[in-house]
């Protein structure tokens, strides 16, 4: 361990780790705002699944892998890699001059940006004792939710085109702003961060590795955006969506008994399986990827809600989620002194998880009709009962494994996460899209759509008879840039004949948002149903964890290997 630096050491290297946090957290958000600016520059609509994709799995696969070699390695060694790695692929990925290197350089970035994830929250564990580790836990969740207000308003602002210094702001430095903050942190790391190493003798478990990516990466392929990403194959071979995803499945069955097979003979398993004898580890891995998949449900999607309810733009939708993220950051940093006071985590998880679970269920009432007012209050007490219970998923995890142990449970548990938002995402768009799906001839057959089946703008955003794009294109920013197209159309018009042309536009459009709205609320009552019943669930295991005293830190607490 290493309980024994000074305060102020321990402060420094704090700084450090959540500057590399807040690289990570930040860049998801910044990069989401730009999307829309990538592929429309590189014409790459149909590529836009490809570059979410490509992060999520590359990260998804190297957090298990990246927890393991830290514990054999050393934490300060492997962090630094990934902030390297990272760093690098952001300055080449803010330079690429087609969808494909942005694709390849944003797939190399997730393996820094899993690399990062997996290490900091470990080196938590490393510098304090689990009684004391409550209060920083909740300062690194608090760093988190400042990137959820922050991320939107500077990715909107650099996408939007400003002038800074004499140059014109884009997409581009939306990833370029990771490198100065990477730097500074790698600095930082390589200057005060001891090495944190525990296995003298590391041997590397090159099957279980090879495995663990292929079977997640099959995994992350077969649940989201597949139709997407194998459209040629689907279309090439006659093959069903369903079949494929057969396939794929089967093929993650195979590769999991394979991987059970080589861990339970390998010298240092990638995860070793002696950790599901854990009735504890179960229960919160099991509860972290419940609570995966309801987040993204009330987060994820409560951003979409704004956009096509509200009719506001993806940077403002983030700036209402402002009431969430201020109750998150208040309650994640009082609850973390609470539980190193008291030195019990339980009761503090199960009122945090009702508490999530009481909100989620009151945006059932939220409606086309509905105030801010509404929502702002039901996210606040959301925000609240997040920020009691997320941070101490980590804590209980770590507090049920050796010192030597603690890279690989935390990035376990990181990781089942992960899984939990990734089939969440899936499940929860794919029960969206049938909502518009079982009525998509109301769409289809509205005026609106035969008058936009000739703008050039929305020809490339995809086929008008599918349920994704008839709901893109009711998105406040698409909605302008098809204004924008048919305005460029109707200039050599008369004025007479343009303007009429246009209020026959603006009404059928107001009637087909009318129409979207109302479906999209219904959807996502779908939603928020079912990430109800998820953390009602979760709540509900919680019950059965016994909870284990947290270890103060004592006199006698020697360094770790150096």
């Amino acid at each position: 361990m290493n309980h024994h630096l000074s305060l102020k050491s321990k402060i420094i290297i704090m700084l450090s780790i959540m500057a590399s946090i807040f690289l990570v957290a930040l860049d998801q958000m910044i990069f989401s705002t730009s999307l829309g600016k990538i592929v429309e520059e590189f014409n790459a609509y149909s590529a836009l699944s490809w570059v979410i994709t490509a992060y999520m799995v590359t990260t998804t696969v190297t957090v298990p892998i990246a927890g393991k070699f830290s514990d054999m390695f050393g934490r300060k060694l492997v962090l630094m890699t990934g902030i390297a790695i990272f760093s690098i692929s952001s300055l080449f990925g803010g330079l690429s001059g087609g969808i494909e290197q942005l694709i390849f350089w944003r797939a190399l970035q997730g393996i820094g940006g899993g690399i990062i994830t997996a290490n900091a929250f470990a080196i938590v564990g490393d510098l304090f004792a689990a009684r004391e580790r409550g209060k920083w836990q909740g300062l690194v969740g608090a760093v988190f939710g400042f990137s959820s207000i922050a991320g939107p308003l500077i990715g909107g602002y650099l996408t939007e085109s400003h002038n800074i210094f004499g140059f014109i702001t884009n997409w581009r430095w939306t990833i370029f702003m990771n490198v100065p903050i990477g730097v500074i942190a790698f600095l930082i790391i390589a200057l005060f961060c001891p090495m944190f190493k525990y296995n003298k003798n590391p041997k590397i478990d090159f099957k279980g590795a090879v495995l663990l990516t292929a079977g997640l990466s099959i995994l992350i392929l077969a649940i989201d955006n597949t139709e997407s990403i194998f459209a040629e194959l689907i279309s090439s071979t006659g093959l069903s969506l369903f079949g494929l995803r057969t396939i794929m499945i089967a093929l993650v069955i195979l590769i999991s008994v394979a991987f059970i097979r080589v861990e339970r003979s390998a010298k240092e398993p990638i995860i070793p399986l002696h950790f599901f004898n854990n009735r504890n580890f179960l229960l919160i891995i099991t509860i972290s990827m419940l609570f995966g998949a309801a987040f993204l449900g009330s987060i994820l999607y409560l951003t979409q809600f704004n956009q096509q309810v509200f009719g506001v733009s993806p940077t403002k939708s983030g700036l209402m989620l402002l009431p969430m993220v201020c109750g998150m950051m208040v309650t994640s940093i009082g609850v973390g002194q609470l539980i190193s006071k008291t030195g019990k985590y339980k009761t503090f998880m199960l009122t945090g998880f009702i508490v999530v679970t009481i909100a989620i269920f009151c945006m059932l009432s939220l409606n086309p009709n509905s105030k801010y007012l509404q929502e702002a209050i039901i996210i606040f007490i959301l925000g609240i009962g997040m920020g009691v219970g997320m941070p101490i998923i980590n804590l209980a995890v770590q507090n049920e494994f050796a010192q030597e142990d603690i890279g690989v449970a935390t990035s376990s548990s990181q990781l089942f996460r992960s899984l939990g938002s990734t089939i969440g995402i899936a499940v929860f768009g794919a029960m969206l899209t049938a909502t518009f799906t079982n009525n998509i001839g109301d769409l289809t057959n509205s005026k609106y759509i035969q008058m936009l089946r000739s703008n050039n703008f929305v020809s490339k955003m995809g086929d008008l008879n599918d349920s994704n794009t008839l709901l893109a294109i009711n998105n406040p920013t698409v909605k302008n840039k098809i204004k924008e197209e048919s305005d460029k159309a109707l200039k050599n018009l008369p004025v007479a004949l343009k303007n009429k042309i246009t209020d026959e536009l603006k009404l059928r459009q107001d009637e087909y948002s009318n129409i979207v709205v109302h479906k999209y609320s219904n959807g996502m009552h779908r939603i928020f149903l079912t990430t109800g019943l998820l953390m009602a669930i979760a709540s509900f295991l919680i019950i059965f964890i016994r909870e284990k005293p947290l270890r103060s830190a004592k006199p006698t607490d020697t360094p770790g290997e150096m």
